[in-house]
């Protein structure tokens, strides 16, 4: 089986977000990236396919240069081999558009990627690179067993679990839950001096064209002043979000 795992290359949570050129770009000074969670999850997944099936593992992402530390963390993890697609992500269809050039040219039974990025949160990638490679898709995977040809899924749902089966070549949108936090691989010294030596393929773009277009950029507005009221003071507590807070 081979598997393909969509890598985006994503701000750490912790990192402090700023903004230049008047809010309309958004400033890397000082920024960790890390691989995006949803991601993570997909390829430890992927890992326990390769250690338990013998899957040939194999990780992409659509970035410049600086994204490599990230895709070779990815091989240190245990990825047999990387594409780096040169150019810069600017829009859910234009990646989606250089995902499926690569998906199509390897042939790929499974292609594992996040149910969404943390940086946009757009989550229309996986679906996207389905349709355009011709594959079976399952979004919201918290769950995945393959026999042979054939796949079983649990997706999350509003209020519950669907499972549901699938023939292969299948694409699926993977979150927390695919795998437990305590099985995320951390790379090991033998695994990052390895990672050194297997191959990373920088592939020439399509230039596929964007559909949408980022104006500017904004943070949340700060939190306003909290009012504490006292257990026993109900009547104040009503008046306030009746008439302040207009809550009721």
């Amino acid at each position: 089986m081979k598997i393909l795992v969509c890598i985006s290359h994503v701000p750490d949570t912790t990192s402090k977000i700023n903004f230049t050129e008047n809010d309309t770009k958004f400033d890397t000074t000082g920024v960790q990236y890390v691989i995006n969670p949803n991601d993570e999850f997909g390829l430890t997944r992927a890992m326990w396919f390769k250690e338990k099936q013998g899957a040939s593992v194999d990780v992409v992402t659509v970035g410049g240069k600086d994204t490599e530390p990230t895709i070779r963390k990815a091989l240190a993890i245990g990825a047999d081999t990387a594409h780096r697609i040169d150019t810069i992500p600017l829009d859910g269809f234009q990646v989606a558009k250089e995902l499926a050039k690569v998906a199509k040219d390897g042939e790929y039974d499974l292609i594992i990627a996040g149910r969404e990025s943390i940086d946009y949160n757009g989550g229309m990638v996986p679906g996207m690179l389905a349709k355009l490679i011709g594959a079976n898709f399952i979004n919201t995977c918290v769950s995945l067993e393959i026999d042979g040809e054939a796949a079983t899924a649990v997706r999350e749902i509003d209020g519950g679990k669907e499972t549901l089966k699938s023939s292969l070549p299948l694409v699926i949108g993977g979150q927390k839950g695919l795998v437990e936090e305590s099985d995320l691989k951390i790379p090991n010294m033998r695994g990052i001096m390895m990672a050194r030596k297997k191959p990373l393929n920088v592939v020439e773009p399509l230039s596929a064209e964007t559909q949408t277009e980022a104006k500017n950029f904004r943070k949340p507005e700060p939190k306003g002043e909290v009012t504490l009221v006292d257990a026993d003071n109900l009547d104040k507590l009503i008046d306030l979000l009746h008439n302040e807070a207009k809550a009721i």
